[in-house]
């Protein structure tokens, strides 16, 4: 099914298409926690560290199967996600860990799972990452490297691993904490629609141009026991464009995302729950624990 975002802006309907899960995986995840720079909102990377409304926390998330559609051949799906979101005073220090079972009708099951580290200048420059990724329990692939945003100038991608390769970044392309940071600004100023490049280092490739849509407000439930879920929430759609043109999908016609991301994302950066969109299937993530981490004692 087609995704139409041309006319109804709040709204993304239809599922993703086209690319394997093993290869898409992580850039999903990554999506639920990290996307848009404030600064790119709001004037200047000394706004952004500011008012960056981010609670660093760590949590624990289970994966089962949503939905799938008929001839899929997928009848299970079930893993866990941890995620931990450090502040380091001049940046953002990102791990996860992604563990993913498929069963099938008419084969094996199969495993993904994937490690991240990654570091995040808060002034939106600087950027770097490793990744590894494992295919039923055996070695699939390393990747590293960094990548640099000038602030006004166009940027550079480096991996060093699994091969070199350099990629050009758009000027006005974000780091994914610079990302998420931005949408809960863009949400909180009322406005139900974001188009940005993002690059992620996920996959060995440039950034991705991701369309997002924001819903309505959630009121903050003052009944909930945990201090980190108490405030308030959006219903947010994005979809995933395998270029970073810069092109507005709004305004191309149908166009077909590499896949979609629905998360409850509150204002504090913790994501209540997400659904992951493969296209032939769908993986819910539910919360099952959420915790502070101590701030650092910044000079």
């Amino acid at each position: 099914m087609k995704l139409a975002i041309r006319q109804n802006y709040a709204i993304l309907t239809g599922y993703g298409l086209c690319h394997s899960p093993w290869r898409k995986g992580l850039r999903m995840v990554r999506a639920a926690f990290v996307s848009f720079t404030v600064a790119a909102l709001m004037g200047s990377a000394g706004a952004a560290v500011a008012a960056s409304p981010i609670q660093p926390h760590r949590a624990l998330y289970s994966l089962a199967l949503d939905h799938s559609q008929s001839g899929s051949g997928i009848v299970g799906a079930g893993g866990q996600l941890y995620f931990e979101w450090a502040d380091t005073c001049d940046g953002w220090a990102v791990e996860q860990r992604y563990k993913l079972r498929l069963s099938y009708t008419d084969a094996d099951d199969s495993e993904l799972q994937i490690s991240l580290v990654s570091w995040e200048a808060k002034n939106g420059q600087r950027y770097r990452f490793e990744v590894k990724k494992l295919s039923n329990g055996e070695a699939d692939e390393e990747i590293r490297g960094t990548a640099q945003l000038p602030k006004g100038k166009r940027g550079t991608a480096r991996f060093t691993a699994p091969e070199s390769a350099r990629f050009p970044l758009p000027k006005d392309a974000l780091f994914p904490s610079a990302h998420t940071i931005a949408l809960i600004e863009a949400a909180k100023a009322g406005q139900n629609f974001l188009v940005r490049p993002v690059f992620d280092g996920g996959s060995v490739e440039g950034a991705s141009t991701v369309a997002a849509a924001i819903g309505q407000v959630r009121p903050g439930d003052s009944k909930e026991a945990n201090p980190l879920l108490k405030g308030r929430s959006w219903a947010m759609r994005m979809a995933f464009f395998p270029d970073s043109t810069g092109v507005d999908p709004r305004t191309q016609g149908e166009e077909l995302p590499d896949y979609e991301l629905g998360t409850d994302l509150l204002e504090n950066g913790v994501s209540r729950s997400m659904s992951l969109d493969y296209g032939s299937f769908a993986v819910k993530a539910k919360l099952l624990k959420v915790e502070p981490l101590t701030a650092p004692k910044c000079s």
